[in-house]
Formats: C-alpha cells, sequence, structure tokens
C-alpha cells in the first residue's frame, strides 16, 4: 500500500508523492526511520531546542488527505 509522510516543523510540508510498503510493520519501521533522518539534520538549529513540537505523521492520502495512520511527535529543550 503507498502512505505519505508529512511533516510539521513551524509549517506544515505534505508529501504528494507517497511510498510504497508492504506492511503495517514495515511502515512503522520506516517512520522512526525517517524522523532520525530528518532530526538528524535539524538538531543544530536553534529553532529545534525551543520546545516547539516536531511532528511527522503519515495518512493513507496524498498532500495530508486520508485517513492518519501514525504520529511520531518530538519535543526540544535545553535544561539551564
Amino acid at each position: 500500500m503507498r502512505y505519505y509522510f508529512h511533516v510539521k516543523d513551524g509549517q506544515a510540508i505534505l508529501d504528494s508523492e507517497g511510498s510504497e510498503v508492504e506492511s503495517f510493520e514495515a511502515l512503522k519501521d520506516e517512520a522512526v526511520k525517517t524522523c532520525g533522518e530528518m532530526i538528524r539534520g535539524l538538531k543544530q538549529l536553534p529553532d529545534f531546542w525551543s520546545g516547539e513540537p516536531w511532528t511527522l505523521w503519515v495518512t493513507d492520502g496524498p498532500g495530508g488527505t486520508g485517513r492518519t495512520v501514525l504520529q511520531l511527535r518530538f519535543t526540544a529543550t535545553l535544561s539551564d
């Protein structure tokens, strides 16, 4: 089945191409892998540590449409 990976990090970035995924277990693995790759690229930016939630959500429709099948949310803050 084709799933679409969308990101909200201050603004929404909607996936219109999607990716074919074999199973729900594979989808969960791909979502975690995608988050890890994206967060690794963002962690150097000062806004990343602002406490603003960063969200990846996966739907069964393009452009943010369809049913949301899973969501991962992260928040990063620095302690004094």
